[in-house]
């Protein structure tokens, strides 16, 4: 029992010792952990030098600093590649959905479009039409600009290059600097609206996802037709959406301001 509760002791120091270095870039020496850790320093070095060999820290040759290692960047990508976002955000979507009385669509990005991956629907009789599967533009669509709005500069200007702006009503934005004016509005806010945009009759309000290198990564929607979404509610729908959006990015390790 009493072997039992040092190595778990040790294995608690080990992490602590990875949660400093985490906020240390430029490294810490083996008696500033010690200190940091309030353990002697031949114990702070034992559980540096298991670190060490496991990849999980590094020590500058000219320094003897010590930071984090290239293991942990192995291990969060292993982790970022099996998130399932759709199963992230599912009791989020159905939340939303419930809130709102409108139809919640999850979407992500496919080169130059965007495509929807889940939907929870409207409970209503008369509600918007869409399929999970269904591709769409981005520079019309609620959801489109949510994510076109926080992608590089670059990449915006090579979507409208490579699918230009199509107008779909006499609301579609098909002027590039209009859009990229509206897309810097956007991004003031946190969320987007299509105001009949794409489709004569539906309303939506849409928000942005990110991971955790803070990179836009997916957006969620709320969208239904215009005889219930009112200005108000519109509004109301827009923070909701936009709260839903920063709880899904928490949980993919996106910083949300």
């Amino acid at each position: 029992m009493k072997n039992e509760v040092i190595t778990v002791q040790s294995v608690d120091r080990a992490l602590i010792i990875l949660e400093i270095l985490q906020g240390e870039p430029d490294g810490l020496g083996v008696t500033e952990l010690s200190t940091e850790l309030k353990v002697s320093k031949s114990t702070a070095h034992r559980l540096l030098m298991s670190l060490l060999k496991k990849g999980f820290v590094q020590q500058d040759p000219e320094n003897q600093k010590y930071r984090l290692g290239l293991k942990l960047i192995e291990f969060g990508q292993t982790v970022s590649n099996n998130i399932d976002i759709r199963k992230v955000a599912s009791s989020h979507l159905r939340r939303l959905a419930e809130k709102t009385g409108e139809t919640a669509h999850l979407v992500i990005q496919e080169r130059s479009e965007i495509v929807y991956i889940d939907k929870i629907e409207s409970s209503a009789t008369i509600r918007m039409f869409s399929n999970i599967g269904k591709r769409a533009p981005m520079h019309c669509t609620g959801v489109g600009k949510a994510i076109l709005a926080f992608l590089p500069q670059q990449e915006i200007l090579d979507i409208v290059e490579d699918k230009g702006l199509e107008k779909f009503t006499h609301k579609t934005i098909i002027n590039i600097e209009t859009l990229l004016l509206h897309l810097e509005e956007i991004r003031n806010n946190g969320y987007s609206i299509d105001d009949e945009e794409h489709e004569l009759g539906i309303k939506c309000a849409a928000a942005p996802i990110f991971n955790s290198k803070g990179e836009v990564v997916a957006g969620i929607s709320v969208a239904g037709p215009i005889m219930r979404v009112t200005e108000d509610k519109l509004s109301a729908m827009a923070m909701e959406v936009l709260q839903t959006s920063q709880e899904i990015s928490k949980l993919l390790g996106g910083k949300v301001s």
